[in-house]
C-alpha cells in the first residue's frame, strides 16, 4: 500500500473507495550493504521447456567472457538448474558478511537453491510467499560484491516469482526466450504483456531451437515448422535477439557443467544489444 494510504486502510483495495491504489509506489529493495549491483536483466518465458536457463547461462558466460563482473540469481526455486550446467555441485557458505554465492570457473557468482540443499533432487515444496521470501533473501542477504550485469533465470509462466522480482528487484529489461511453435504468439505476448504492466522494459526476444543445421551441407532445417516470431516481435516493436540452433554438442556441454565454453554466434549478437 502507499505510504499515504487513509486512516483505517484494511489492505483490502477491493472495498475501498480511495483512489490511492492507483498511485504507483516504489516497491523496490535495496540489495545487501556488501552488494553493488548496477545492471539487472531479467531471462524469462511465457511456458516452461523453452531453454530459458540455457540461454541465461550462455548469456551470462558471454557477458563474462566481455570482461564485465557478472552473477546469475537463480529465481526458479522449484526447478533449479543453473548449478548443474556451470558444474558446481558444491554447497553454499556463509561469513560475516552473510551467504556467499559460487563462483565459476570463468569468475561468475552464482546462487541457486540447489546450493542450500543436502540433495540436488530433493524437492521444494513451498507455497509462493515463502518462495517469493527466498528470492528476496537472495537478494538483500547474499554479498555479492561488485556486480556490473546480474541476470535473473525465472521461472516460467506470470505468477509469484516474477511478479516478486518485477516489483522488488530493479530490473532494466528482459529477455524473452521462446520456441518456433505455433504457440509462439500467446507464449511471447503473456510475458510481453506482464512486462508492459509491471512497467519493465522488454530488450527482446531470443528464439531458442530455431533450427537443425545438417552436418553435410549446412542446410537449416526448421524441424518445428517455420517460425512465426518476426511477425511476433514486429507487432510488438521489440527486436529478435538471436535464433539459436539445436545442437546436441550443446546438450551435451551443458550435461558436463562446461556451459562456459559452448560459443554460439546469436548469443554474441544478443549480448551485443543486451550490453549496448
Amino acid at each position: 500500500m502507499p505510504e499515504n494510504k487513509p486512516t483505517g486502510c484494511t489492505g483490502d483495495c477491493s472495498t475501498c473507495g480511495s483512489k490511492c491504489s492507483e498511485e504507483k509506489q516504489d516497491m523496490r529493495i535495496p540489495c545487501g550493504e556488501f552488494s553493488e549491483i548496477k545492471h539487472v536483466i531479467g531471462v524469462v518465458s511465457g511456458k516452461g521447456g523453452v531453454g530459458k536457463s540455457l540461454v541465461t547461462s550462455l548469456l551470462a558466460s558471454e557477458t563474462r567472457a566481455r570482461g564485465f563482473k557478472t552473477a546469475v540469481l537463480d529465481a526458479d526455486i522449484t526447478g533449479p538448474s543453473i548449478p548443474r550446467s556451470f558444474g558446481i555441485n558444491t554447497r553454499a557458505k556463509a561469513d560475516a558478511r552473510g551467504l556467499l554465492p559460487e563462483v565459476t570457473q570463468t569468475g561468475i557468482e552464482i546462487m541457486s537453491i540447489n546450493l542450500l540443499m543436502e540433495k540436488e533432487d530433493q524437492p521444494v515444496v513451498w507455497r509462493g510467499p515463502v518462495i517469493s521470501g527466498v528470492i528476496q533473501q537472495f537478494w538483500q542477504e547474499v554479498a555479492w560484491g561488485e556486480v556490473d550485469y546480474m541476470f535473473v533465470d525465472m521461472p516460467p509462466g506470470t505468477g509469484d516469482v516474477p511478479l516478486t522480482v518485477f516489483q522488488s528487484l530493479p530490473v532494466d529489461g528482459i529477455v524473452i526466450v521462446t520456441t518456433p511453435q505455433d504457440l509462439v504468439n500467446m507464449i511471447v505476448r503473456k510475458a510481453y504483456n506482464m512486462a508492459k504492466l509491471m512497467d519493465i522494459p522488454v530488450i527482446g526476444i531470443i528464439e531458442n531451437m530455431s533450427y537443425i543445421e545438417c552436418p553435410d551441407c549446412g542446410k537449416k532445417i526448421s524441424v518445428f515448422g517455420e517460425s512465426s516470431i518476426n511477425d511476433v516481435a514486429n507487432q510488438l516493436g521489440v527486436p529478435v535477439l538471436a535464433a539459436l540452433p539445436i545442437k546436441s554438442s550443446t546438450a551435451a556441454m551443458v550435461d558436463h557443467g562446461d556451459v562456459e565454453s559452448i560459443v554460439l554466434d546469436g548469443i554474441k549478437q544478443a549480448a551485443d544489444v543486451i550490453l549496448g
